[in-house]
């Protein structure tokens, strides 16, 4: 499956390429429908030296926790539509922080330094973020993966992933977020 954002008009190389709607729709909807329960559409060439990407994370996705170290290499995250946690973690997997972002704010971005565990756990369904990140994307040196959290093909990363939900207390935190959502409804 082709995981580019669609172009502009023909073959305009340099026709814009908005962030809007249908392309956060597109990935949401294609995120549903992946196994991993995410999807990215890409705005880059794999040898830019700054990957663009729109990312749908549905609730149900695990993200094992990895780093950029080697190269070293900055992620930024924006939340375009729903909400999340990108959770920091120390070198023996311990949580050091959980940053909640929502596109309702107050926080609506981060910044992961190089070198940092990270992981992002999605509060609700239909979130979006748009990510940048430093390249040339090479998948031999994109990330390293964690050792003591489980593969995303493993059995037991349902369970880590339930467990670190528990640990964070996303249940109160996406109910809080809903409600802060509403809030914001009302006249």
């Amino acid at each position: 499956m082709d995981n580019r954002v669609p172009g502009g008009a023909g073959d305009d190389r340099l026709a814009l390429r908005p962030i809007d709607r249908l392309v956060m729709d597109l990935a949401s909807d294609r995120a549903r429908a992946n196994p991993r329960r995410r999807f990215l559409l890409r705005y880059h060439e794999f040898p830019d030296l700054l990957q663009r990407m729109v990312n749908a994370v549905e609730p149900e996705s695990y993200a094992r926790p990895h780093r950029h170290a080697n190269p070293p290499k900055v992620e930024l995250f924006v939340v375009l539509r729903g909400s999340a946690l990108v959770v920091r973690f120390d070198d023996a997997g311990a949580i050091l922080e959980a940053l909640p972002l929502a596109a309702g704010g107050p926080v609506h971005g981060v910044e992961i330094p190089p070198g940092a565990w990270h992981s992002v756990v999605a509060l609700e369904s239909g979130t979006v973020f748009f990510e940048v990140k430093d390249g040339p994307y090479d998948a031999a040196t994109d990330k390293e993966f964690a050792a003591w959290a489980p593969a995303e093909d493993d059995i037991a990363a349902l369970g880590y992933l339930a467990e670190l939900r528990q640990r964070l207390h996303v249940s109160a935190l996406a109910d809080a977020i809903a409600e802060a959502d509403l809030d914001e409804d009302l006249p």
